[in-house]
């Protein structure tokens, strides 16, 4: 290669650099990013101050029965959708991030055979009772130190009976509601 070429090429190197440093320059200068007033995309229970002179919010979810007793299967199912990004739903699907949440509701913690759960449900005893279900959507970490699962929690007290009550019909033969 003559020296001609070379420097035909590294001027063209450095003219691609100028344009660019240039039209960065520019596009500072015209566009002025502006902070949004709120979050787009707000999530519930997140980075809220309780309200001044008033009683804290409790540190646990409210007691599941009676919310049971008005929930609403379809809006669970609905709210439930989130839960889709991670868990299957249908009987015999296999698992995706999270286990197949299939007859979950009475059946015993770490249900599903083969799916790598964290040692900490693994090592929970018991089944997955309305009153557990309930703790646990309301702050998985919380409830379970050291899950896997990363979901923040559902604090709105009925979405979160809705979700529980979808769930128990998601069965052969789902279990009855509590009195």
């Amino acid at each position: 290669m003559h020296g001609f070429e070379f420097n035909k090429i590294f001027a063209a190197i450095l003219v691609a650099i100028l344009v660019a440093m240039l039209s960065g320059f520019i596009a500072h200068k015209v566009v002025e990013p502006e902070e949004l007033e709120k979050n787009a995309y707000v999530v519930e229970g997140v980075g809220v101050a309780p309200a001044s002179g008033g009683v804290a919010a409790p540190a646990g979810p409210a007691p599941i029965a009676p919310l049971l007793a008005k929930a609403n299967v379809e809006a669970g199912e609905k709210t439930a959708r989130v839960c889709g990004t991670c868990h299957s739903f249908g009987k015999g699907e296999a698992a995706k991030i999270g286990p197949n949440l299939y007859g979950i509701v009475g059946s015993k913690h770490a249900h599903m055979a083969g799916f790598d759960y964290s040692d900490a449900m693994k090592a929970m005893t018991g089944d997955w009772t309305f009153d557990e279900l309930n703790e646990f959507l309301f702050s998985p970490r919380a409830h379970v130190p050291g899950t896997k699962m990363t979901f923040a929690g559902l604090k709105n007290d009925q979405d979160r009976a809705n979700v529980i009550a979808w769930l128990r019909t998601l069965s052969d033969s789902p279990v009855a509601l509590p009195q």
